[in-house]
């Protein structure tokens, strides 16, 4: 009988081959196969095109694996750069002097004062809008709760008897940091890193939904599902529901991943 932490090693293998899948089978897709073709357009779901048609023929399928991709993407490139900033934040708010994590806390009750969509309209518009702008909001967003997280850890940390012992040995901050902190901390940002990317794809997608994400050329889930809303009232549901329901379904799986992550960084869930 497999333990928990076989289990875990097996479930993060499916979740990240199925989300390579879909990052993969996006990027192969090309424009040519998301062109109008009117001879098919309003179909519904059948064999030859799962996801139906919309109003001008093109495949719904392939554009929500499109969507999907482009979600992967921005989600996991955000994500990794709120990351990097969280990191660097939380720890010089906790090896730093009190006035440095004086700041730092105000900075991030400010950042975390005003509700995200808002802030990400603001930072989008400002900086041109598109991947670009989309991309500046996100990662300007959503550093904020990792940030404050590692922090706390650093605090705790810091007090710790070896870290003191350390000091009393005359190392340098730098070094108590690299050496002691960051090991320390590096499973929980793992964990919290993972966590980040459905926030942001679903911020992406909403942002998007409400026009001020990606430009409309882009088959994005958030434009796709922003488009459907016309048609719905005609009987075209198919045009929501698939790329609403793959959309959560991606969401899904990064809360899966996080979860078994999670229980392979924790020693004491190798048995059940």
């Amino acid at each position: 009988m497999m333990n928990r932490r076989t289990k875990s090693i097996i479930m993060v293998i499916v979740t990240i081959s199925i989300l390579t899948l879909i990052l993969i089978g996006g990027l192969l897709i090309d424009e040519s196969s998301l062109k109008a073709d009117f001879s098919s357009k309003n179909l519904s779901p059948s064999l030859d095109h799962l996801f139906g048609t919309d109003w001008i023929g093109r495949d719904m399928f392939l554009r929500t694996i499109k969507g999907l991709s482009i979600s992967l993407i921005i989600g996991i490139v955000a994500s990794i750069f709120s990351g990097v900033i969280a990191v660097i934040v939380g720890a010089l708010a906790g090896i730093m002097p009190k006035w440095v994590d004086s700041i730092i806390i105000w900075l991030i009750d400010l950042v975390m004062g005003i509700p995200h969509i808002l802030l990400l309209i603001i930072i989008s518009f400002i900086t041109g809008r598109g991947f670009k702008g989309l991309l500046i909001g996100i990662v300007a967003t959503h550093w904020t709760g990792l940030a404050r997280l590692i922090r706390s850890e650093v605090l705790q940390i810091r007090s710790e008897f070896y870290i003191k012992l350390s000091k009393k040995l005359g190392r340098s901050n730098s070094y108590i940091l690299r050496r002691h902190i960051l090991p320390h901390i590096l499973p929980q940002f793992i964990v919290s890193l993972i966590l980040l990317f459905p926030h942001a794809i679903l911020h992406e997608a909403g942002i998007t939904f409400l026009g001020f994400g990606l430009s409309p050329e882009e088959p994005a889930v958030g434009i796709i599902l922003s488009e459907s809303m016309k048609y719905l009232s005609t009987g075209m549901w198919w045009l929501a529901f698939f790329p609403g329901l793959s959309l959560v379904g991606l969401i899904i799986l990064f809360d899966k991943l996080g979860d078994n992550v999670k229980k392979l960084l924790d020693p004491y869930s190798a048995q059940e």
